[in-house]
């Protein structure tokens, strides 16, 4: 199977998180053992997508690991 390896330590522009999101739930991809996730207490404060997505694009690793992309088909960690 072909594929194509993305490194996330370097980061996602915000449309990049946009698009990999699209419909489904932002909060899946938060990373929950960062330390900024725990810090703001993202678990019981979550942010808006808009922050989130913001967020995880200014903080790379803020976003959960490994993500696995087959068409339309994403599973997260």
């Amino acid at each position: 199977m072909a594929f194509e390896e993305i490194d996330l330590s370097k980061g996602l522009s915000v449309a990049e998180l946009e698009a990999l999101i699209g419909e489904r739930d932002y909060r899946h991809f938060l990373n929950t053992r960062n330390e900024l996730y725990r810090a703001r207490d993202m678990k019981h404060h979550p942010p808006s997508r808009y922050e989130a997505i913001n967020l995880m694009s200014e903080h790379p690793n803020l976003i959960k690991r490994p993500i696995f992309v087959n068409g339309d088909e994403v599973t997260i960690g």
